[in-house]
């Protein structure tokens, strides 16, 4: 892990620039608690190869935010009320649109474990397309094609079309 600090900070630095404003949780402490979520107790925990890593790493940072999103909208912090501008009222809050991805990356996972694999490590780990595919193993184009696929398959089921 020391090894891929820097690394993970910087991965974890642009998922949160990718968050709306008013994040309580900086990058470094994101790292952090992956860090603790994946090691534990466990010194000796290793991983298979870096695409093992990288994966424990994305969905990690997927459960923290998750969690995150569910402990904001939970009654005893507020039960869902939140601060918003004029210019928000008519968007979705960003827990809102964070539990429906995660709700619908899980029935995509069950139908096809390779393509919410890849959107995990877009979206939550932060890698770029050509990281994810060496990650998954995958010709870049084939990473490309799953995740144009993937990416209109999630905003039709959050839409509910």
């Amino acid at each position: 892990m020391p090894l891929v600090y820097d690394e993970l900070r910087k991965l974890a630095a642009q998922k949160m620039a990718q968050e709306k404003p008013g994040q309580t949780l900086q990058a470094t402490a994101l790292v952090h608690e992956v860090y603790i979520r994946l090691v534990g107790n466990e010194t000796d925990r290793a991983f298979r190869n870096s695409r093992h890593f990288f994966a424990s790493v994305a969905t990690a940072m997927r459960r923290i935010l998750v969690d995150g999103a569910r402990a904001k909208r939970s009654q005893k912090r507020g039960g869902g009320h939140q601060r918003k501008s004029l210019e928000d009222v008519k968007a979705p809050p960003p827990d809102d649109e964070l539990l429906a991805l995660h709700e619908t990356l899980e029935k995509l996972a069950a139908e096809d474990p390779l393509k919410a694999q890849l959107v995990e490590l877009l979206y939550f780990g932060g890698l770029t397309g050509d990281q994810a595919a060496a990650v998954l193993g995958i010709s870049p184009s084939s990473a490309d094609r799953q995740w144009a696929f993937a990416r209109a398959w999630l905003q039709a089921e959050v839409r509910g079309q």
